[in-house]
């Protein structure tokens, strides 16, 4: 974690399993049961989550899925280029960033089940934050098995 810039360090971040690092930052009390859910989902969820989410230069996340919609934010750093879609490969490129007149945009949503990876455009780190709707569980998550 040295290697973290002292802000990112501040944030209290492990290293995630799709890769770069993260802090679940909110979990829904409001629990939403397997009536309500579609029919894929294996029990009760939380109504959402949230992650701080820290990809360093050099560093990118794995290509994966997760059963629930994600919202992607951006915070701060360099711009963020974000994979998305049905498959690998379709996948649309967007780029998560603060310059909305250089085409970036400050939010992205991946639809349910939809396939992603995410890595720093520039040499610098970005942080962003994902909300997971219904919340998130690492039953509904899958790496790409390379």
């Amino acid at each position: 974690m040295s290697d973290l810039p002292e802000w990112a360090q501040d944030l209290e971040l492990a290293p995630h399993p799709e890769g770069g690092w993260f802090r679940e930052t909110w979990r829904s009390e409001l629990s939403i049961g397997p009536s309500t859910l579609p029919p894929d989902y294996t029990g009760p969820r939380s109504a959402g989550t949230a992650i701080l989410f820290l990809l360093m230069p050099g560093q990118q996340s794995a290509w994966h899925t997760v059963r629930s919609a994600e919202l992607w934010f951006y915070h701060r750093g360099g711009p963020l280029l974000l994979e998305v879609g049905p498959e690998q490969a379709s996948a649309t490129t967007h780029l998560l960033g603060s310059d909305i007149a250089a085409g970036e945009q400050p939010q992205v949503l991946v639809p349910p089940g939809h396939w992603q990876r995410a890595v720093p455009r520039d040499d610098e780190p970005c942080l962003v934050s994902c909300v997971v709707v219904p919340g998130f569980d690492f039953a509904d998550f899958a790496l790409h098995a390379p």
